[in-house]
């Protein structure tokens, strides 16, 4: 099978599979919305750093560079196998031992067991990160999908029944350790490799040298990414912090799906053409209007459609989040932007430049936190649309020059589709002003805005003959 069919049925597999997850966990959390209390939502997310900071001691980077080394050996996969597994054990003893003051920190004393259990999912997740790799490596993201939505369907169902029951928060607990569980046996089970006895120390550091930089740039990432969580959790009410995550995760999963489907195919795409710049280039600029094509005017409309969308979702105590969602649509429509242009410092083998740019961008949201923090929670909102913003310019820096496509080119061809979403917004925001006036229901408001919105997108795009709707078009025909 040449690349481009690679591509293709990579891409149609890695869109199953991420759209089928989505879909499920979003189907299942409005229903633990239903059945738990904000509060419920907020201690989990008090964890996510840490969750996720474990999540990248682990894995290290050396994920990213078995990927792009061309010619990865049996060696190469038991000595990072092997490693991961040792960090996964150590890192788990130290958030056991961490956890009396975690719980200290945010004055909750329950979490000092929640992240001890939790955190099992360390250990269970390094037994499959090598088969996941090989995986990807080899375009073959069927297997991932057959693994990860029976996996997901399973841990949902349990998460739902101990909900129902009353156990609050261990229902998203123990739903995240079966789902590791699960998904850990599937991929022993579907990839049929085996770790050698070996651990090769050359190797080691070759993959180290890469990852390391990757590593210290995933912990910075993960840190200020977190960092309004920690903030808000420490100096505000649980239930603030479940209304930021609640917000924060429905802004991101248009961004995020669509960005992960594109992501997992196109990191070995590119890594696959990375000293052809000319088609580099076409290329990276091909998916970055496609994607911005479809995120832009549905977190739009999404922000426009906030009261009724919460409403009719969660349920009417969840409607305080809805202005902190409403803000963080302007960072869920940069995230892809962001994601794309760092990729490209991943392919050319450049960490180190990545390292200093996430160094640089750190700085920066430390003095937008430090003054923001000022003006409350949503000053710190508005703090990270700023940062989000500032980071486009910084993050376009060394990709620009690697593929000669600057951050003002890249404007140029992402702002056409922007404003258009923005004025056609206002039209469905006026609109749906109309129908709250006339009393009509929130699922009448949601569905009519949408498909007002949808269809004068569309009709503008095809007007004003913007690329990516023909580029979709064809996508369709050729289908």
């Amino acid at each position: 099978m040449d690349i481009k069919k690679q591509a293709l049925s990579g891409a149609f597999w890695t869109f199953l599979q991420t759209f089928g997850t989505q879909f499920i966990t979003f189907g299942v959390s409005i229903i633990l919305s239903r059945l738990l209390l904000p509060s419920d939502f907020g201690l989990i997310a008090m964890l996510g750093v840490f969750i996720a900071l474990g999540g990248a001691f682990i894995n290290s980077g050396l994920s990213q560079s078995l990927i792009r080394t061309l010619e990865a050996d049996e060696e190469d996969y038991a000595t990072v196998f092997y490693f991961n597994l040792v960090v996964s054990i150590f890192t788990y003893c130290l958030i056991y031992m961490c956890a009396p003051f975690i719980a200290s920190f945010y004055n909750q004393e329950q979490l000092q067991l929640i992240i001890r259990v939790y955190s099992v999912t360390f250990v269970i997740n390094a037994f499959s990160t090598i088969q996941i790799t090989r995986l990807s490596k080899m375009l073959d993201f069927k297997t991932q999908m057959l693994v990860s939505i029976p996996s997901l369907i399973f841990s949902s169902i349990v998460g739902v029944i101990m909900a129902f029951h009353g156990y609050g928060v261990w229902s998203l607990v123990w739903s995240a350790i079966v789902q590791s569980l699960a998904s850990t046996i599937q991929f022993w089970y579907h990839c049929k490799w085996r770790p050698l006895w070996l651990f090769n120390i050359e190797k080691f550091k070759y993959h180290f040298h890469f990852g390391m930089k990757l590593l210290f740039s995933g912990i910075l990432d993960i840190l200020f990414t977190n960092a309004y969580t920690i903030i808000i959790g420490r100096f505000f009410a649980a239930s603030q912090v479940g209304f930021y995550n609640r917000a924060n995760s429905l802004q991101m999963l248009p961004a995020s799906t669509l960005s992960a489907i594109v992501a997992n195919v196109s990191f070995p795409l590119f890594a696959s053409i990375q000293n052809d710049e000319v088609r580099l280039k076409s290329v990276y600029k091909k998916i970055m209007q496609m994607v911005i094509f479809l995120v832009a005017p549905t977190l739009i409309f999404m922000a426009v459609l906030a009261e009724p969308l919460f409403r009719f979702l969660f349920t009417e105590k969840w409607l305080p989040a809805v202005p902190y969602f409403q803000i963080l649509c302007i960072n869920g429509i940069l995230y892809p932007i962001h994601s794309y242009n760092l990729q490209i410092l991943n392919v050319k083998g450049r960490s180190d430049l990545f390292l200093k740019l996430e160094i640089i961008k750190k700085i920066i949201a430390v003095i937008a936190i430090g003054i923001s923090f000022q003006f409350g929670i949503y000053g710190l909102l508005y703090g990270s649309v700023l940062s989000s913003i500032l980071a486009f310019f910084i993050n376009t820096h060394y990709s620009g020059k690697f593929l000669r496509y600057s951050a003002w080119e890249q404007t140029k061809d992402l702002l056409p589709t922007i404003g258009l979403s923005i004025f056609i917004g206002g039209v469905v925001y006026i609109c749906d002003i109309f129908w709250a006036v006339n009393s009509l229901n929130d699922f009448s408001r949601i569905t009519f805005g949408s498909l007002i919105g949808a269809l004068l997108f569309l009709s503008f795009s095809y007007l004003f003959k913007i690329n990516s709707l023909t580029e979709l078009i064809h996508i369709i025909k050729r289908k």
